[in-house]
């Protein structure tokens, strides 16, 4: 069984109504393709892209959460709601499980209520920035590389109280640290070791400790520039690099994946899409017991859900 905690679907179903989800080869994640490699548990995230006019981010929003709901889970029985253990405990054979997840706040600019309304419709997991500053923190990308605001500090609050992960993924290195001293249930939803791939979205050594003394979990990307800097590009042997490298900072039961399949537009050798899990699955097992391989792919993200 695979838990994947990141694929960016929903914005390409927004962005070109015509893609089927049942196999469009558009997709890097598709019904059948999760189907085939044996998903369990997908993320699927809202991300507004940065060309969307600020006035209209909450309605694309909510535009995508409504495709998650007609296009994936009404469309296709097998594919059910989840958010907590609970849900996916209650998952019968053959079933998938569907998370809705938010990548930055840009969508609810300063307005609780709006981010309220996403966590009713199912929203798990929010991811506070998407690179570049908003109301609630500055991101990885912006050089002023300020932590959280004040509205920031109630979002993280809210999230608290509602039990639902917050995503340090794409933050600025002083709002991480700021997460890490207010956040009940952090994660790293897509990140990868800055020590082997020094790219500025990449976590620190410092910075995957503290979230293993947290007891967050960390999703490993495929994205091939967050895993190497070769210009010839990542293979499999480089995610293994960087799951090796968790685990050897105490981060064993703390370590998963979450693909971003559909947020890049270059893709791992031999991991074009979800339907590639399989040859990740094999080569994990041929470095890695079975009790190792089940955590990594499963069981970590799974056992740190709040409920």
């Amino acid at each position: 069984m695979i838990f994947d905690a990141h694929c960016d679907a929903l914005m390409k179903l927004w962005q070109d109504r015509s893609l089927s989800f049942r196999d469009g080869r558009s997709l890097h994640v598709t019904f059948s393709g999760m189907a085939e490699a044996g998903v369990k548990v997908q993320c699927f995230a809202i991300y507004i892209p940065e060309t969307v006019p600020e006035e209209a981010r909450f309605t694309a929003a909510l535009e995508m959460a409504d495709l998650f709901f007609t296009r994936l889970i009404d469309a296709f029985p097998a594919i059910k709601v989840v958010r907590t253990k609970r849900d996916i405990a209650s998952l019968k054979e053959g079933e998938i499980g569907a998370m809705l997840t938010l990548e930055g706040c840009d969508a609810i600019g300063s307005n609780l209520i709006k981010l309220k309304t996403l966590l009713r419709l199912g929203v798990a997991s929010v991811g506070l920035t998407w690179n570049f500053p908003n109301a609630v923190a500055d991101g990885a990308w912006e050089t002023r590389g300020a932590g959280l605001t004040a509205f920031g500090r109630q979002v993280i609050e809210l999230l608290n109280e509602t039990k639902r992960w917050v995503d340090v993924s794409h933050l600025s290195e002083r709002a991480f640290w700021d997460v890490i001293e207010a956040a009940r249930f952090p994660i790293a939803s897509h990140s990868n070791a800055h020590r082997l791939c020094p790219h500025r979205r990449n976590l620190t050594d410092e910075q995957i400790g503290a979230l293993i003394e947290k007891d967050g979990v960390i999703g490993i990307t495929f994205v091939p520039y967050f895993l190497t800097d070769d210009k010839r590009g990542a293979t499999v042997a480089h995610v293994l690099r960087h799951l090796d490298h968790i685990c050897a900072l105490g981060g064993e039961r703390h370590v998963g994946f979450g693909s971003d399949f559909d947020g890049i537009t270059q893709t791992v050798a031999g991991l074009a899409s979800v339907r590639d899990y399989a040859r990740l699955v094999d080569e994990l097992h041929r470095h890695y017991s079975a009790d190792q391989v089940k955590r990594f792919l499963f069981d970590n993200f799974y056992a740190h859900l709040p409920e």
